[in-house]
C-alpha cells in the first residue's frame, strides 16, 4: 500500500498547515467528544495551533465551571481576534454572501486567507459563504 493509499493520507487534516475550528468544533470538545478530541492531539503534536475566531468563543463561552473542557480546548489554540481590519473584511463578505450571521462569515473570512481546513458541524452555510465570492473551503465535522 503506497502512502497515498494509506486512509490517513486522504483524511483532510492530515495535509493542511492550517486548522480553524468553528463552534461545533467547540461543543464537541465541551461534551468531551473523543475524536474531537484525538483531533486536537494530534494537531498539536505536529505543532499545528488551531485558530478560533474571538466570536466563535463569543458564540460558545458561557464561563461556567462545567466548560472546563472548553477552556482546556481553547487554551491550546490561537484566538483571532476581530479587530477593524478583520471586522471590515468580515462585513464586506457577510455583505457579499447576503448573510447576517458574522459568526460564520468570520470563520470562513479567516480559513479563506489562511487557507484553513475547517472543523465545523455547520458545513452548508459555510461553503455558501465561500461559493458566494468563487472560493471554497475545506471543511471536516468534529
Amino acid at each position: 500500500m503506497g502512502r497515498q493509499d494509506h486512509p490517513a493520507a486522504r483524511h483532510p487534516a492530515d495535509r493542511v498547515t492550517g486548522v480553524t475550528y468553528d463552534s461545533g468544533a467547540l461543543i464537541a470538545a465541551e461534551r468531551s467528544e473523543r475524536r474531537m478530541w484525538a483531533r486536537h492531539r494530534a494537531l498539536l503534536l505536529r505543532r499545528v495551533v488551531p485558530t478560533v475566531p474571538a466570536p466563535v468563543i463569543a458564540q460558545c463561552w458561557r464561563g461556567i465551571p462545567r466548560q472546563a473542557q472548553l477552556a482546556r480546548l481553547l487554551a491550546g489554540c490561537g484566538t483571532e481576534t476581530l479587530d477593524d481590519t478583520r471586522a471590515r473584511a468580515t462585513g464586506t463578505l457577510a455583505d457579499r454572501a447576503r448573510i447576517t450571521d458574522i459568526v460564520d462569515v468570520s470563520v470562513v473570512e479567516g480559513a479563506l486567507r489562511r487557507g484553513d481546513l475547517i472543523i465545523s458541524s455547520d458545513e452548508g452555510d459555510l461553503t455558501a459563504i465561500a461559493a458566494a465570492v468563487g472560493r471554497r473551503v475545506e471543511i471536516d465535522h468534529p
